[in-house]
């Protein structure tokens, strides 16, 4: 069982992303509130969920959530301010979306820049340990991934309907071939090529 919050007796809001390490396509936050109390048994971590159970339970997140919202952030962002700073300005725009006003911030991973006058924590592997992140986490995945199925349709040659824009064979395949389309991060090693950077700054 998930807990309910990091921090006792505050309006708390978890914080996660998705897409971070894909070629193509806009990174995706998303930002939740749960009501003081909540419990959910069947929350968890998106990634140890299916496409079937995530879809599921957003219906159950944006219904029960005092407040949610997503971030979204474009390849022309992400090659111009890096990755790492795309997924911390996605979270804060899902957190400008809140209609609530939270009190304090909890993040999924170990790294986030402050928002506003909010104080915040980084958890590492926050989406298997609390609510409100792992709800942050499945916003994010399905509202990316319908995002995904709808750029598929665009580029069918690139598999984004199974492959989401992650660094496949096959999508690595279809760049040797076809080149990159308009959503590809051009900052990115595409072809594999390269050794990646170690380190963002």
């Amino acid at each position: 069982m998930l807990q309910e919050c990091y921090k006792e007796g505050v309006r708390e809001a978890g914080c996660d992303e998705a897409g971070r390490g894909c070629l193509a396509g806009s990174v995706f936050a998303a930002a939740v509130i749960f009501p003081p109390g909540y419990t959910n048994g069947e929350l968890n971590d998106s990634k140890q969920l299916t496409d079937r159970e995530r879809k599921r339970l957003r219906e159950i997140i944006e219904r029960d959530a005092l407040a949610w919202a997503i971030g979204i952030v474009t390849p022309e962002e992400i090659d111009r301010i890096n990755i790492l700073n795309a997924s911390i300005l996605a979270m804060h725009r899902a957190l400008d979306g809140l209609s609530v006003r939270p009190e304090s911030i909890i993040v999924d991973g170990n790294r986030f820049k402050p928002y506003r006058d909010i104080s915040h924590t980084c958890v590492v592997k926050g989406d298997a340990r609390f609510l409100s992140i792992a709800a942050a986490s499945i916003l994010a995945k399905t509202y990316r991934d319908d995002y995904m199925d709808v750029l598929a349709e665009e580029y069918p040659q690139y598999g984004w309907e199974s492959n989401r824009g992650y660094p496949t064979k096959k999508h690595r395949e279809a760049l040797r071939l076809h080149g990159i389309t308009p959503y590809h991060r051009r900052s990115y090693n595409l072809l594999g090529d390269v050794q990646p950077e170690l380190e963002f700054t």
